[in-house]
Parts: structure tokens; sequence; C-alpha cells
């Protein structure tokens, strides 16, 4: 009798193509908090690629919250909130977050992924339309997959494209029930904005939802880091559901929808992520809390950012680097080849800097980058070193 192959065997077989091809990913070791200057793999270096934009991490007012509550309250929620883990912390939140985001109502999760994989593949079914951004994250790609509604893409930002789609979406037959368009807010492989209120005005001349994915633009964008529907001076008439984390510039973990009272309690029946997994904890709860406090009093960490982004982005321009499309404290040091890309990254944490090599298929094969991410607590006299390991590293490799 012939040998059978272990069936793990394949996995090994493919992890190893993707290393001969530069397009595995790298584990490193965080051994500190995540601050601008931090300990990776026993080495302190400067931090260039974390989500955390306001660094409200390590916020006091954010620790000590979630540390009182879990004294309080305990480690865990203890069940799902639909069975018997909704505790008052997590009805708090929900109502402080639909506050800061000018909402009738909020809804929170367990991470963002959770969310899009959670309420998206609710909303449409057969005889329904999705219409999504060619770069769409993948938790709002995965969504859609697991619906059985029709899908379309319009090129990345085009709304004049956008609104062909929704021609010939309209002339359909039979007559699409409900079409939903979805889009990211803050596109994170490359830091620009979706031109949301132009695809709101789209949206309403065809009766369409909007649902948009604000995971980097909140505390970042917006009235005091309210989002990108502040950003455009927009509300939940205009775009019916923004959907967004805790993970990033709110420091803590978690994820969260905004809309009216309808989009709430639908989301909370149907949505199977949110059913069917475990309350966040409460010290979590209570620590997400706090960070839409700090967001409220305390409007410099946002100033911050945006002066450090603004610094950063112009020194790697005047010395030659493409900076993509970048609006936000995303910046995109483009590379081109996958390879490269790895090679910049490792001479630039040779100079004690960590940035993270973006390559296929995260990206195009030919649009590998660095992704650099700016933060409130970077000194200058740290971005000058970063700027100053991208100059060695870009001439070095003739990318500038």
């Amino acid at each position: 009798m012939q040998k059978k192959r272990h069936p793990t065997k394949y996995l090994g077989e493919e992890y190893q193509r993707l290393v001969d091809k530069s397009l595995n990913w790298e584990l490193k070791e965080l051994q500190s908090a995540s601050e601008p200057l931090c300990t990776i793999d026993g080495k302190q270096v400067i931090m260039l690629c974390a989500n955390n934009y306001l660094n409200l991490s390590t916020h006091p007012k954010i620790v000590n919250a979630m540390i009182e509550a879990t004294e309080k309250y305990g480690a865990g929620a203890g069940s799902d909130r639909s069975i018997a883990g909704n505790m008052t912390l997590h009805e708090e939140l929900d109502r402080r977050l639909a506050k800061f985001k000018n909402a009738p109502a909020s809804l929170t999760f367990q991470t963002g992924f959770m969310a899009n994989e959670g309420v998206i593949p609710q909303l449409c079914g057969r005889g329904d339309l999705f219409v999504s951004d060619a770069l769409n994250h993948g938790s709002i790609i995965d969504g859609v997959r697991l619906t059985h509604a029709d899908r379309a893409i319009f090129k990345h930002k085009d709304t004049e494209d956008l609104a062909r789609v929704m021609e010939e979406a309209e002339k359909h037959q039979p007559s699409y029930k409900h079409i939903w368009i979805l889009t990211d807010g803050v596109f994170s492989m490359d830091g620009d904005l979706a031109p949301l209120s132009r695809i709101a005005k789209i949206a309403a001349e065809h009766g369409a939802g909007v649902y948009v994915d604000d995971a980097h633009g909140e505390g970042v964008l917006g009235d005091g880091g309210r989002g990108i529907v502040s950003h455009f001076h927009l509300n939940q008439d205009q775009v019916h559901i923004e959907m967004g984390t805790f993970s990033k510039a709110f420091g803590v973990i978690g994820g969260h929808i905004s809309g009216n009272e309808d989009v709430r309690n639908f989301a909370y029946n149907k949505s199977r992520t949110w059913l069917l997994s475990g309350g966040v904890p409460p010290g979590v709860a209570a620590a997400c809390i706090a960070a839409i406090d700090v967001l409220e009093t305390e409007p410099e960490h946002v100033k911050k950012v945006w002066e450090n982004r603004d610094y950063f982005l112009k020194a790697m321009q005047d010395l030659g680097f493409d900076t993509g499309n970048s609006e936000t404290p995303i910046v995109p040091v483009m590379c081109g080849d996958s390879k490269k890309a790895k090679e910049l990254a490792e001479f630039i944490w040779s100079r004690g800097i960590f940035g993270l090599p973006i390559v296929f298929p995260m990206v195009a094969r030919d649009k590998a980058r660095i992704r650099v991410q700016l933060c409130t607590k970077h000194t200058k006299e740290q971005l000058d070193k970063a700027i100053h390991a991208f100059e060695e590293g870009g001439k070095k490799l003739n990318l500038i």
C-alpha cells in the first residue's frame, strides 16, 4: 500500500514558495509597550509602523480605567453579550460612542474585522447588490464573499466609474431590492481618502445605502478625531453605517458600527460574529470609554500627529521619494519590487528604524512599499533619524 502524504505537508511547501518569492511575513517580537521608542527582538528602535496614531495605548487615564474596571468586574464578561455577558460597561460604551460620533446609536464588536464580517453579509442576499471600491480592505471583501448577493467593483476612488456601475444596476432585471456601496474611509495601504461626499450623493440618487470602514480615520480625521463622516460634514442620512475600530487611534481593541436605531437593532440580532462571541472584557470596555474621554478633552493629540505627518512627508518628498497619494498619517514609501521593499526595510532596521515592508498580495506586485505610520509622540529628533536612514537606504537601492 502506497504511503500517503502527511495532510499538512502541502502547507509547508506553500510557505516555502512564499519565502522563495520574498512574499512571506517575518514576525518580530515587541518586548515593550507600543511607543515611538520601543524594544523589538532585543533591540531598541524607533517605531514607524504601529496603528497607535495618538499613542493612547499607554495614556495613564486609559490604563488606569482598564485596571479599575478589571478589579471591579473581573477579567472577562462571562458570556456572549447576547446571552448573559451584556455588562453595564458595554451599554455605556455603546452610548458614549454614539454621542462621540454624533449618531443616534452605536454597537461595539470584539474587533473591527468581526464588525465587517458580521454586519456586511447580513445587509444583502439574493436579488441584492454590493458595489465595492477596488482597493477595499480584506475584511470588507471577505464579508461580501459570505453572501449570495451580486457584486460589482468600481475603480479606486473613481466616482465616474461608480456612477456608471450604479446606472447599469438600475437597468438590472429583475430590479435589485437593496444596493449597498462599500468603501474604506482611509485606504490603509496608501493613506488616501475616499471621496465620501460624492459617493454619498451618487448613493442618494439611486436609493442605495453607504457603508464606510473608517478604521484608520477615527482619532485622526474630523472634528476632534470623530472620523471621516465628520471630516466631510456628512450625517447618518447620507452615510448609513460607519464602521470603525478601537485598536488604532483609540489605543485599545474592539470594533464598532454607528448609524440609526434600526442599524443597531438589526446588527445585534443578525450579526453572528456579535451573537456567537464572548463580550469584550470589562477592562477593555472601560479603556475604550476612557479613550473617548481623552479625545473629547485633550485635542492636542490629534493636532500633534498631523504636525509630525506633515514634517515627515515634506522631508521625504524633498529627498525625492515617491510617497504615493498619502492624505493622512499613513505615508507609503514606494519601492515597486517586493524584494527591494524588504531590502530597504532591512537597511533602516540596521539603523534602528522599524518600518514594515508591504508586499504582494497585500498590494499589487509592482506596488511594494514601506508603510510609515506617524504618531503623536514622535520627536523631531526621532523623525530626523528615520529620514536620514531612509535617505541612506534610498540612495543605496537607487530609489532616489
